[in-house]
């Protein structure tokens, strides 16, 4: 007899009992839809405490922000003179009019090196043996062209002094000659003949060799540099920085020097000129130290303002004296000078006075020029209303929020759907007991009556929500009225309503608090569902085994059954039986 294949439902009975199989499963499942709407609802839930559990914080922060003390006691300071000076004013500053009459500025000291520090640009007096390009010039010199005379004169900068003087003799046929004066280290320009004038440069020109060499247009026969033309090479080292005097570091390079009692190290062979300049300027001497191109000098000045001088001294080596810093001249800085309600002259180093110059602790005025200006410190109510806004609005947020969660609505047909939190007892608590610790009197030594609560601020209930609305008018006549009183009912640290709703808070939204409690409890009876959920899956998936197992031997046994008729029917067709 040929085998039947058992897993084909009805193969040999004829009966569907696979989709039997599948509808038993289904109908043993049916509770699960009752369990994964609750399980959606409690997860809802636990979304919304979730939400205010937010906005409280946002409240608990604005109430801490109103406990502190500092709020109250910030100033503002109006000025008649802004172009003359500028004040700001700090928590607890004396309120109050101040004239300030500034009759002097203070200016920073600097030491100024001695001029002409540099070699000159030829010091070999032999403008043949230098090129143009290492030239010590205090401005490189750029290849091209320049006009002398309406003709063209083209340089390279690896032509020497010499070599340029050649080329305007030869572009001018003569009528120009240049020449260098090592005395005064100039370039002298001059013409053939008596009384033709030198026209020097065109709109043309390439090369800028005529500025570097200051020579300009005077309207005569001869033209000579503006000034000496040797400049400090700043970019290279100290020994090769074209110096008259050369820097030495007493050698190794552990050269030192002190700026204000800092020390300063240098190595002369490897550190350029530029690089001690740095280095001074971000040392802690106080001081900015820069090389004066333009009067070939050296210049130290504090970045701090003030008659105060500037104390240079070589430790090892000479570069202060090779600079020419160690015997410049200081030039003295200059004190404010000024006055206040035209009390007698008052001092101080910088040009911004502060309680320790002024007396007036917490004011400090910064003086841009002299003259005079009225300032008036007074308190600064904008923050401590501001803080108050933000903290009735934040409680309205909250309550609003409980409200929409906790109302049912009803649609056009009549259609009743609860909100999410209806019927939640917790959250009406919640709600009832924010109210009350937000809203209900204080008792605070000092305090008075009138102000033992928010409605003395303007605050004021709906009578048919938990919001509330905030009168600013009021608020502000408080603020400006009674502005200690709003202090100590907000800032005392044990009995004041800021302090109470920070520790309601810390019960309610706490690490530990009843909202934490309460989504756990919430995740804990949605756990619970996919525990009785995956219980159920389980047993469903045994029943159906077990079925679909009783159904596979009714196949069987129908298969058999099928069998042996086939048999009978057939031998006693053929006549066997």
């Amino acid at each position: 007899m040929a085998s039947v294949d058992l897993s084909v439902s009805g193969l040999a009975s004829g009966f569907d009992w696979k989709t039997v199989v599948t509808q038993l499963a289904q109908a043993e499942r049916s509770p699960e839809t009752g369990w994964l709407a609750n399980q959606t609802k409690l997860n809802q839930q636990s979304s919304v405490y979730n939400s205010i559990n937010s906005y409280l914080n946002n409240v608990q922060a604005y109430a801490k922000t109103l406990m502190d003390p500092t709020l109250y006691e910030a100033r503002s300071v109006s000025s008649s003179a802004a172009t003359v000076a500028t004040a700001t004013a700090s928590a607890g500053a004396l309120t109050g009019a101040y004239n300030f009459n500034i009759t002097q500025l203070a200016t920073t000291a600097s030491l100024n090196g001695v001029s002409g520090i540099s070699q000159s640009l030829d010091p070999g007096n032999d403008p043949g043996a230098i090129t143009v390009g290492a030239a010590g010039f205090a401005t490189a010199v750029t290849a091209g062209s320049f006009t002398v005379n309406g003709a063209q004169v083209t340089i390279a900068t690896t032509d020497s002094l010499q070599s340029v003087f050649d080329k305007i003799a030869a572009a001018t046929g003569n009528a120009v000659t240049a020449s260098y004066a090592s005395g005064t280290d100039t370039i002298k320009l001059a013409s053939a003949t008596t009384g033709n004038k030198i026209v020097l440069g065109s709109a043309t020109d390439t090369s800028n060799f005529l500025q570097v060499a200051k020579l300009y247009n005077n309207n005569s026969d001869t033209v000579s540099s503006t000034g000496a033309l040797g400049r400090v090479n700043t970019a290279a080292t100290l020994s090769a920085a074209n110096l008259k005097t050369a820097v030495t570091d007493g050698g190794g390079g552990a050269g030192a020097f002190t700026v204000n009692g800092v020390t300063v190290n240098y190595n002369a062979s490897k550190d350029s000129v530029q690089d001690v300049l740095d280095r001074i300027n971000e040392s802690g001497a106080g001081v900015n130290a820069q090389y004066d191109v333009s009067n070939n000098r050296f210049l130290v000045s504090n970045k701090a303002t003030g008659d105060v001088g500037i104390a240079l001294q070589d430790v090892t080596g000479n570069f202060l004296a090779a600079t020419g810093l160690g015997s410049g001249t200081l030039t003295h800085g200059k004190n404010l000078l000024y006055s206040i309600n035209s009390g007698p002259s008052l001092v101080s180093q910088s040009n911004t006075i502060d309680g320790t110059s002024s007396g007036i602790n917490g004011l400090s005025v910064t003086a841009l020029t002299t003259g005079a200006a009225n300032f008036g410190v007074s308190t600064d109510t904008s923050a401590i209303t501001t803080a108050v806004q933000n903290f009735v609005n934040a409680y309205n947020t909250v309550q609003g929020y409980i409200t929409t969660q906790s109302a049912s609505t009803t649609d056009s047909s009549g259609k009743v759907t609860a909100g999410t939190l209806t019927g939640d007892q917790g959250v009406a608590e919640l709600a009832a007991s924010l109210r009350t610790n937000v809203l209900s009197s204080v008792s605070v030594t000092g305090l008075s009556q009138t102000f033992s609560n928010l409605a003395a601020l303007g605050v004021k209930s709906s009578g048919y929500s938990n919001t509330v609305t905030l009168d600013t008018a009021t608020l502000a006549s408080a603020l400006t009225t009674n502005l200690s009183d709003v202090k100590k009912l907000f800032s005392d640290s044990t009995s004041g309503l800021a302090a109470r709703v920070n520790t309601y808070m810390d019960k309610t939204v706490g690490e530990d608090g009843t909202i934490a409690s309460h989504r756990a409890a919430l995740t804990t009876q949605s756990d619970n569902i996919d525990k009785q959920i995956a219980s159920l899956e389980k047993q469903i998936t045994a029943d159906a085994a077990f079925w679909t197992s009783e159904f596979q031997a009714m196949e069987t046994a129908s298969s058999k059954s099928n069998q042996t008729l086939t048999y009978l029917t057939q031998s006693i067709s053929n006549g066997t039986l």
